[in-house]
């Protein structure tokens, strides 16, 4: 493992911000070491015609599409002396899941605390939490678990809670906690996947009950519920949780993340959707026609792709199969691709897959 890299990388998540030129130095070093290291991803940017002394700025840098983590070893260490591997949920081919190689989470839990602690704490030192979803310790190879883990270590109280495992949702102990926050007026939080709080607020409905939590309690989400609950509007969803909660929706918050990437993209609330999402200042996002990787008018649907430089170890640049448009302040994720840009994600998996494979 590169330590000097380690302690770069945590060192400029550490800072205040970036210019773009101190943002391209770190992405071309962090792309020379993974053209070096990663054999994959090196034969793709051979049949690219990309290399390092070509590279002038992230904007350059090939996107991965990230189905490739379900199909090749993407990772510039021994994948076997990993401290984890976080995997996909695999629910749209079965059980083939994306493997994403961490050789250590330092840069990983740096990133996802920093954030987290600016976009959804807010200046708030601790609050009481409630998790709707399974414990790191049920789901080992889940970044989404990792994630709310640490939530709850850095920034939940003691008195925090786990409402969810593999076995379902229990019920009671939320109650209890949403009924001592409105007695106390200790504000207090609900973090979990969206399919939990539909799940939840369904539960809830059924006895007519519904709260009115204190001042400064907010609502984390993860989005996503395929296969797993009725799928709702965004605005019924918002609508939902700040009636069933008393949570006003500019603090109901949504984190936009996934397995390939090492940090979470943000909103400020869901009072408008859709919202207009952001990441931290070591990664950035633009929106490009699939097919051909160029980058698409402003004010044009394209489909995201993000350079992460927290994903040291794998690959900074991966193209999703997320479909948003450019605003001020970040994009507006509108949904999945479809169409013709569904077509163009396909070929660049296929483009990829013929280049990087021996």
């Amino acid at each position: 493992m590169n330590h000097v890299l380690i302690e770069i990388l945590q060192a400029f998540l550490g800072q205040d911000g970036c210019t773009d030129a101190e943002f391209d130095r770190l992405a071309l070093q962090l792309f020379a070491g993974q053209h070096a290291g990663n054999a994959a991803f090196r034969r793709f940017c051979q049949v690219r015609g990309v290399a390092p002394r070509t590279v002038r700025s992230w904007h350059d840098i090939p996107a991965v599409p990230i189905t490739a983590f379900k199909e090749v070893t993407l990772s510039c260490a021994p994948a076997d002396s990993a401290e984890r591997v976080f995997m996909t949920s695999g629910t749209t081919r079965g059980d083939v899941k994306g493997r994403h190689y961490h050789p250590t989470l330092a840069v990983w839990d740096a990133s996802m605390t920093r954030t987290f602690a600016a976009r959804f704490m807010l200046g708030t030192q601790q609050l009481r939490m409630a998790i709707l979803f399974p414990s790191e310790q049920e789901m080992p190879n889940s970044s989404l678990a990792h994630y709310l883990a640490l939530a709850a270590q850095k920034f939940g109280t003691a008195n925090s809670l786990y409402a969810v495992s593999l076995q379902g949702m229990d019920v009671e102990p939320l109650r209890r906690l949403l009924r001592e926050a409105e007695s106390t007026q200790q504000p207090c939080a609900l973090l979990g996947a969206s399919f939990s709080f539909v799940h939840l607020m369904d539960e809830l409905a059924r006895g007519g009950e519904t709260f009115r939590l204190p001042a400064g309690s907010r609502i984390l989400d993860t989005g996503g519920y395929k296969g797993h609950s009725r799928d709702l509007p965004l605005e019924d969803f918002y609508a939902g949780l700040s009636a069933t909660f008393g949570v006003p929706r500019s603090l109901c918050i949504n984190m936009y993340g996934m397995t390939e990437l090492s940090s979470q993209l943000y909103d400020d609330g869901n009072a408008v959707v859709p919202s207009v999402k952001s990441g931290p200042h070591w990664l950035r996002s633009r929106l490009v026609d699939p097919l051909s990787g160029r980058e698409v008018p402003r004010g044009e649907r394209g489909v995201l792709v993000h350079c992460d430089l927290a994903n040291f170890n794998s690959v900074t640049t991966i193209l999703t199969e997320d479909v948003g448009i450019a605003v001020d302040g970040g994009f507006l994720l509108l949904g999945r691709a479809e169409g013709a840009q569904a077509k163009g994600c396909s070929l660049a998996v296929q483009e990829f897959l013929q280049a990087a494979r021996p």
